[in-house]
């Protein structure tokens, strides 16, 4: 939607529409903490494999140690961005309420215009009809159709009618 947005969201290019890549983007840069622990926890048990494979005990142990530390900071971070950014995330919420809120105003506003359309067609179509049937459009209608109906039966009534025109075959 190429619109202005709402005006409590002015100034503000964060509330902007984003694609998925946008948004990871976005949110890597506001919480960069969260992803530092996620490759500390996987360096934490390659590094724990690694020591399991060479037997060294005392390695595996620190190793499994600084996984249990990494996993406990990236939930400290979870955690502390999650208070830190609760604002910012109620007024998404309220800017997407408002959009979703623009789209369905929008789309009953298109399908009222489209029943309006449907409806002046109708009752001009209603309309040419009526007047086809009284004859005023100048094409004929049901008067025309009546004074032919009228000269027809005339004819049949000077010729004699039916035996009229049997007699006209040459029958006698």
């Amino acid at each position: 939607m190429s619109g202005p947005l709402p005006s409590s969201f002015d100034g503000n290019s964060d509330f902007y529409e984003e694609n998925r890549w946008q948004k990871f983007s976005r949110r890597l840069k506001e919480e960069p903490l969260i992803p530092l622990g996620c490759v500390l926890t996987c360096w934490a048990l390659l590094g724990a494999s690694r020591s399991i494979r060479r037997g060294d005990h005392t390695t595996t142990n620190r190793m499994f140690r600084a996984r249990i530390y990494a996993q406990g900071f990236t939930l400290l971070c979870i955690v502390a961005g999650s208070y830190y950014y609760a604002e910012d995330r109620e007024k998404r919420k309220m800017f997407d309420g408002v959009k979703a809120e623009q789209r369905a105003k929008e789309k009953n506003e298109r399908w009222i215009k489209e029943l309006e359309a449907r409806d002046r067609e109708e009752k001009e179509e209603r309309e040419i009809r009526i007047r086809r049937l009284r004859g005023e459009d100048g094409k004929g209608g049901v008067g025309v159709a009546k004074s032919v109906l009228e000269r027809s039966e005339e004819r049949w009534r000077r010729r004699g009618g039916v035996l009229g025109a049997v007699k006209g075959l040459g029958w006698s």
